[in-house]
């Protein structure tokens, strides 16, 4: 069983994302939107910078967010083609629940910025968690949008910014399928310092 939420150690062995075009309602509710937002807070944050930001774009919202896609099709990729423009349509207006997780760095800390973005990540996979554990079901998306510099500005966003991800949460409409995930013994190693020659 998939996303088996039963036990924390369960859902970890088990969390499957589905596809944000097939989420659909229920998704979560106030309450629970606040309650998951404030578990993606708790992750590593090295110097406590906090480098990251949460929009929660409502179902109102969503033509507007078409229309920022759109706009900044238009002026960043000028060569964009119809079926662009219908996969920014159908990003914006997929499934009941969407957080938008910016990365906002501090450039002046010493904290280097790839440990930020780092953090910004791991607020991502606790907000899918954190969904997971009360039986959402999620969708980590990024792409063009994510680093178009007219979106990462419509939400706040500076130089050295990025949106981390498009956090779309839902009810699966289909059974989720696993997928193939790597071996373990091609993954994880005993390192051992070589000798030099």
């Amino acid at each position: 069983m998939l996303n088996d939420y039963s036990t924390a150690k369960k859902l970890l062995a088990t969390r499957r994302s589905g596809k944000a075009s097939q989420l659909e309602a229920p998704g979560p509710s106030e309450t629970d939107l606040l309650w998951i937002l404030e578990i993606a807070m708790r992750v590593p944050d090295h110097g406590k910078l906090a480098p990251w930001r949460f929009f929660i774009v409502g179902k109102k919202e969503r033509s507007a967010l078409n229309a920022l896609f759109e706009a900044a099709l238009k002026a960043e990729k000028p060569n964009a083609d119809k079926k662009n423009y219908e996969k920014m349509n159908k990003l914006a207006h997929s499934a009941p629940c969407l957080v938008v997780v910016l990365a906002k760095v501090d450039k002046k800390s010493s904290v280097p910025i790839f440990e930020q973005h780092l953090s910004a990540g791991a607020a991502c996979m606790n907000l899918l968690l954190a969904a997971h554990s009360l039986g959402f079901v999620g969708n980590w998306l990024t792409g063009w949008a994510a680093f178009s510099p007219t979106v990462i500005k419509s939400f706040g966003g500076e130089e050295g910014d990025l949106i981390a991800g498009f956090i779309f949460l839902g009810t699966e409409e289909k059974d989720i399928e696993e997928r193939k995930r790597p071996d373990v013994k091609d993954i994880v190693h005993k390192w051992k310092l070589k000798n030099k020659e």
